[in-house]
């Protein structure tokens, strides 16, 4: 009699009902057939058409409400809403994490993203965006002087944010927001452990505000490109692998990210 062959399949996990009622209208407002502001549904309907009970929806209706892609109006109603940007960034970055994206796949969205970004800011910034820029680099100044490396981190990433929105390009702006969540986070680490890394980066800064102002695509681009580098160059020097999965780091609690 021949042994059993060793598994090579898992398990079949089976989605909970809750979470299939929330996927499904999850879906129709995510492609636009169930548009903002249009009724889903009472509670009574949705067990109907579902064919599910009343606990399963109302746990399915939570976990929209949460994930902002819908709400109660003032008749106790339910309506379709946009999702919130910074939830469905959230999501986004654990989906990245549970795919086991590595950091050189990271760097490289990131400098398409970022470049792209600085580009069309060169046509669009306005001087209210500008002196926010400039706002942002007497922070990132002051937390260089102070040797905050928490600090800095969080300014980059603003800086970073900014120019996206002077980009003028939602697109833009909601694409890169996932991969930034990961990718920008590191330069704690970097400003920790390489000295000059927290100089390049005050120094890059300054090169793309001055260009932006002067409308220098070609400046622009040069020193994005080079600011975006030297965050690689930085990385490898503070000991790290491109190649190593993003879940390894954040699942470690380091001081620069932490479980997300």
């Amino acid at each position: 009699m021949s042994e059993a062959a060793p598994g090579r399949f898992e398990r079949i996990q089976v989605a909970p009902a809750y979470q299939l009622v929330a996927e499904a209208i999850e879906r129709e407002v995510v492609s636009g057939r169930l548009l903002p502001g249009e009724p889903v549904g009472t509670e009574a309907e949705l067990v109907r058409q579902f064919g599910v009970n009343r606990s399963t929806v109302r746990e399915g209706i939570r976990a929209l409400e949460e994930g902002g892609f819908i709400q109660r109006g003032p008749d106790r109603r339910l309506y379709a809403c946009l999702p919130r940007y910074n939830r469905l960034s959230s999501r986004m970055s654990r989906a990245l994490i549970l795919h086991e994206v590595t950091f050189r796949e990271l760097f490289s969205v990131s400098l398409a993203l970022e470049v792209a970004s600085a580009e069309q800011a060169v046509e669009n910034i306005t001087d209210d965006m500008l002196e926010r820029l400039e706002e942002n680099q007497r922070e990132i100044e002051a937390a260089g002087e102070a040797g905050d490396a928490a600090r800095l981190s969080e300014v980059d990433s603003e800086f970073h944010m900014l120019v996206a929105k002077a980009s003028g390009n939602r697109v833009l702006l909601l694409s890169r927001e996932p991969a930034s969540l990961l990718f920008f986070p590191t330069t704690e680490l970097i400003c920790r452990r390489v000295p000059e890394g927290p100089g390049r980066m005050i120094a890059a800064h300054r090169h793309i505000i001055d260009a932006l102002k002067a409308r220098d695509a070609e400046k622009v681009r040069l020193w994005m490109r080079r600011h975006i580098y030297d965050w690689r160059r930085g990385f490898e020097r503070a000991g790290r692998d491109l190649d190593e999965p993003v879940e390894r780091v954040y699942a470690r609690n380091l001081p620069f990210g932490g479980p997300v």
